[in-house]
């Protein structure tokens, strides 16, 4: 992917903590701004806000709520570091039902959502707190008809939740107004730049009021590209987080992938294909586990290539180079040939197999979450595997975290929706004049569609087009696979193939 849809040049300062959270004399884990606000309890809440509660069968506030809730209805803006399932929707959802005012026709919040799964799931939850106090929400998100959209619009809708894409659609065409705005939230921040939304978003920024806006961001972890992205739309955020093991923006993360042995591959691609990290640094034991894992990256579209002690120092220099420039997404490298490899932005640190000696983790791990950036260490694994890399962790108190396999549907399901985000973030690029050239081919469109054998050539150009636009990368022939940069390689042949799993 290129740099720009990841990064930009603004910079920010590190959140500001309170003296007793860098102390951690407060709760366990818990990290609070500067001059912290004490927890909320159900009874700290306003009569509406506990009935909103009471509807949606709260009997208590979750944690991330009880520290979250307080800061946003003081108007402050807030970075919070959360986990799906962690109650971070409530967090901003009841501050949002508090500011709302039901007499006014007109947009006053606004949440972005990296899917239409989670605009879904944010818009059901906020009209179920909402009940009959009046506020009114509509859900946006591409691949769907606008007519329901444009009806929820019309009826003045108070709280609109979407993806960025399709918001920035409704803004372009002037369906939509964020005059009125007075809240504005991120909800899985970093999931939202892996999807692609980028550029959607800076676009999105032109249409915000010059005046202050509150604003709050929920994120799993806040790397370098997350941090820049809060600078951006957020004044002077504060930082929240209540995890213990990710207590600080610059923590690596330690996770695993329990993966088939014989389809070890083909589970990197799906976890590159959800995760879509910006870049990645590979690990492998071996030469020629190398060059494999570089010619399947290849093979698959990916900007990859490989370091190995066989290389010249001028074929290495020059791959160093396109990786620190952003040009070269994917290393995949041995511990000899990774020796003395600097590279600050890496936000990735993927572990194909486990390494003979327990110490090399530790070098391969720390390779990630540097010059004040968070990071993320991946070890894919199979049973046996499992086994050395919990002695590892036992030895160097590291706390791992499991991550559930991608399956093939979550694969096809995220790629729909980011091919989907960028083809219409190419349409609405286009003039009146373009868009009456397009039309000629509305009638082959649906001829191709008819059958399964004509489907394939829709498939095919989507895939193209996928391919070139999230990777930067022309399609690769079949006759004739893309050589690497320094020297050529060839696909092994893989034995005893087991059938495709979910």
């Amino acid at each position: 992917m290129p740099p720009d849809l990841w990064y930009n040049p603004h910079t920010m300062k590190e959140p500001t903590l309170s003296k007793a959270s860098q102390d951690d004399k407060l709760e366990p884990g818990l990290v609070e701004p500067g001059s912290p606000l004490p927890a909320a309890t159900m009874a700290d809440l306003s009569e509406p806000l506990r009935q909103a509660m009471a509807r949606a069968g709260w009997t208590e506030l979750m944690p991330v709520q009880s520290k979250a809730i307080p800061y946003l209805i003081a108007g402050r803006d807030l970075m919070v570091q959360s986990r799906t399932g962690s109650g971070k929707t409530g967090a901003y959802l009841l501050p949002i039902l508090e500011r709302i005012d039901p007499k006014r026709a007109t947009c006053q919040a606004l949440v972005l959502a990296p899917t239409r799964e989670l605009a879904r799931q944010v818009s059901e939850e906020a009209l179920l707190l909402a009940g009959a106090s009046g506020m009114r929400t509509a859900v946006v998100y591409g691949g769907v008809a606008y007519g329901p959209q444009l009806e929820a619009f019309r009826q003045g809708a108070h709280l609109v939740v979407g993806t960025p894409g399709r918001i920035l659609d409704h803004l372009l065409k002037r369906h939509l107004s964020l005059e009125h705005l007075r809240m504005l939230v991120f909800d899985e921040a970093d999931r939202m730049l892996s999807m692609g939304f980028y550029p959607d978003m800076r676009a999105l920024q032109r249409y915000l009021p010059s005046r202050a806006l509150q604003g709050c961001m929920f994120s799993a972890t806040f790397p370098a590209h997350v941090l820049r992205l809060a600078g951006e739309f957020l004044r002077q955020p504060e930082f929240l987080s209540l995890s213990k093991d990710h207590v600080h923006v610059t923590d690596v993360e330690h996770v695993y992938y329990t993966v088939p042995g014989m389809d070890k591959d083909r589970s990197l691609v799906r976890i590159i294909e959800v995760e879509n990290p910006p870049s990645v640094l590979i690990f492998c034991n071996t030469k020629v586990r190398v060059d494999y894992v570089t010619t399947v990256l290849q093979r698959f579209g990916y900007d990859a290539d490989g370091l190995s002690s066989d290389l010249s120092q001028q074929a290495r220099e020059a791959i160093m180079a396109r990786m620190r420039q952003g040009s070269l997404r994917f290393l995949v490298a041995t511990d000899v040939a990774a020796r003395g490899i600097d590279l600050p932005d890496l936000t990735h640190v993927v572990l194909y197999e486990v390494p003979d000696e327990a110490e090399l983790y530790i070098h391969r791990a720390g390779r990630t979450g540097r010059a004040g950036g968070g990071g993320v260490a991946i070890s894919l694994v199979d049973v046996v595997e499992k086994m050395a890399l919990g002695r590892i962790a036992k030895r160097y108190g590291i706390q791992m975290e499991e991550w559930p396999l991608p399956s093939a549907e979550d694969v096809q399901n995220i790629v729909s929706q980011r091919v989907t985000a960028l083809l219409e973030a190419r349409l609405r690029d286009r003039d009146r004049l373009q868009t009456e050239r397009m039309q000629r081919f509305v009638p082959l469109i649906q001829e191709l569609s008819q059958s399964e054998e004509s489907l394939a050539l829709l498939t095919m150009l989507l895939d193209n087009y996928y391919q070139e636009a999230q990777h930067g990368l022309p399609p690769t022939p079949a006759a004739a696979p893309r050589a690497p940069a320094a020297h050529n390689r060839s696909l092994p042949q893989r034995r005893g193939r087991r059938p495709a799993r979910r």
